[in-house]
């Protein structure tokens, strides 16, 4: 008789994973997670103390592949930046129940905007923008966190079905941002 196969604490993650990709992150429990393995609960509990334990290792999984997706540029875009902010308003549309275990769930409670937007969750985009904005360090942080918060609101409104993508929209909305913004930090100095 074969040796039944071992269940893993990575095999659960990415089960949860999934389950909050498809059916959304309220539904990651130890039997919705063990019968997408195929196995008792037991395993679960026996790798996670908690189904709380099982969805914060989902989270961070989460995160991770949102910033891979966000970050994965192809050139579409014009400039680098719109498309990164393309890319996070489209993870919205196409991953609705992910973005919302993201960013509508309390897993970043105590983290402030500033710590959230300087984190490792976008470090690799600060070069990117000061290359293209030809702009100090400050002035990049600035630019960034004014143009994450317009892109932000159109992602949530768009994961929570309260508009319809509209790629053409977006594209003036994220442009119309980028370059008022632009204006007032090197006409105005202000930011």
């Amino acid at each position: 008789m074969p040796a039944k196969a071992k269940v893993t604490k990575e095999m659960i993650i990415d089960a949860a994973f999934e389950i909050a990709k498809e059916m959304g992150a309220e539904n990651i429990t130890a039997r919705t997670v063990s019968q997408k393995l195929c196995c008792s609960t037991q395993p679960v509990l026996y790798h996670f103390k908690t189904i709380e334990d099982v969805r914060i290792a989902a989270h961070k999984k989460a995160s991770e592949f949102h910033i891979n997706y966000v970050t994965n540029l192809s050139g579409k875009y014009e400039r680098p930046m719109l498309e990164v902010g393309m890319r996070y308003i489209q993870f919205a549309v196409e991953e609705k129940n992910l973005f919302r275990f993201l960013y509508h769930s309390n897993y970043y409670t105590g983290v402030s905007l500033s710590d959230w937007l300087t984190g490792k969750n976008f470090d690799s985009l600060f070069p990117i923008l000061k290359r293209q904005a030809k702009v100090d360090e400050r002035q990049a942080y600035s630019i960034f966190s004014q143009i994450v918060l317009v892109t932000h609101g159109i992602a949530s409104l768009l994961a929570n079905n309260a508009m319809v993508y509209d790629e053409a929209y977006c594209v003036n909305t994220l442009s119309n941002a980028y370059f008022g913004i632009m204006y007032l930090v090197k006409e105005r100095g202000l930011l």
